[in-house]
């Protein structure tokens, strides 16, 4: 009886991994409405949408090229680039002065409506990650080398303090309350930050539900955090509060960057599988992957448009990866056997800009 009690309970517990881990919806309300191919040279990383200037805005990196890109949010038309920007990531923009910044060495600070730049700012670390953080009205630098976080005002682009979050951080949320919540990458948790007095308060562990953090959003009017992972591929939910997991749900491959969208009650994970994942909360407490979008490979940042509800996304076709040759062992360098391979070159003059929109 007992054995037959295990077996039932075995049974139970596969099926709802299959069902959670296997049977993702993908037909649903979004699909990608427009596939911009832009071109322009030079690698890229995140991709931000300013809903109030209209710039979606692409750092563009290169030996002597870097820049940062802005494009027409309406026509995915080029409107703009400011040059000089040296290991450029993201940007960030403060809606009430308008100024913008990327998260690079040093900080270029520029207007987000005239795109002329006004200001360098020289940073520690390795800048990665930006955010605004809008109880304080700053931005915050992310790094994965210390100092992990440095704090800028917007006003005039003075550096404010910085903040140690005891390891590698990939992306950061607001609650807009004094809370600022920060994906340790390295360290499997999730940081919380006091706003005001620029200190970190506590780690939320997200124990073994998930691994290596790469995104998170956060549904600020009922304290939800969404951290999706890489190892295993999940999001992890969390109560904002006190860090309690609420859920985990399957997500794709690859994830670099997630928000949510308080006008729909969704958050989206992008993956580098060429997949967007779409949560639904239903409450506070209630959670289902509602859709997972086909994109296209490389597409692992995203940012959404709080005017339009669109997506955007941002790719660029690679050639095969190269093969290294094998060592006299037969293993590659770096352990695992057979040549080692690496991610191919970029393509000249194919990068994409995708919008998912619903139907």
């Amino acid at each position: 009886m007992r054995f037959s009690r295990l077996l039932f309970a075995l049974a139970i517990a596969v099926s709802a991994t299959r069902a959670l881990g296997q049977d993702a919806p993908t037909d649903g309300p979004y699909k990608v409405v427009k596939n911009a191919k832009v071109g322009g040279e030079g690698g890229f990383d995140y991709v931000y949408a300013a809903a109030d200037s209209r710039h979606l805005f692409v750092v563009r990196s290169g030996r002597g090229t870097g820049r940062i890109s802005a494009y027409d949010l309406d026509t995915l038309k080029l409107a703009g680039e400011i040059p000089d920007v040296n290991r450029g990531h993201g940007v960030a923009v403060d809606p009430k002065s308008g100024h913008a910044f990327s998260s690079s060495s040093p900080v270029v600070m520029f207007d987000a409506t005239t795109l002329t730049q006004m200001k360098t700012i020289d940073v520690q670390g390795n800048p990665d990650g930006i955010m605004f953080e809008p109880f304080t009205d700053r931005i915050y630098v992310l790094s994965h080398r210390s100092p992990n976080v440095t704090v800028i005002n917007p006003d005039d682009g003075s550096i404010v303090g910085t903040i140690d979050l005891g390891g590698a951080p990939e992306q950061g949320a607001s609650d807009g309350k004094g809370h600022v919540y920060i994906d340790v990458e390295d360290q499997n948790n999730v940081a919380v930050v006091d706003a005001k007095t620029m200190q970190c308060t506590g780690h939320y562990d997200l124990q073994d539900k998930g691994g290596g953090p790469g995104g998170l959003a956060i549904d600020a009017a009922n304290g939800v955090l969404f951290s999706f992972c890489h190892d295993p591929q999940t999001c992890v939910i969390l109560n904002a509060a006190d860090g309690k997991i609420l859920g985990t749900l399957p997500i794709g491959r690859g994830v670099d960057s997630a928000e949510f969208n308080p006008a729909t009650m969704e958050a989206f994970s992008s993956q580098g599988d060429g997949t967007l994942t779409v949560i639904k909360e239903s409450s506070p407490t209630s959670f289902s992957v509602e859709q997972t979008v086909k994109t296209k490979a490389g597409a692992k940042c995203s940012t959404v448009d709080s005017k339009t509800q669109q997506i955007y996304l941002i790719t660029a076709d690679r050639a095969p990866p190269a093969t290294r040759p094998a060592t006299q062992e037969g293993a590659a360098p770096g352990g695992g056997g057979g040549g080692g391979r690496g991610r191919g070159q970029m393509v000249r003059g194919s990068f994409t800009i995708l919008v998912v929109g619903k139907e």
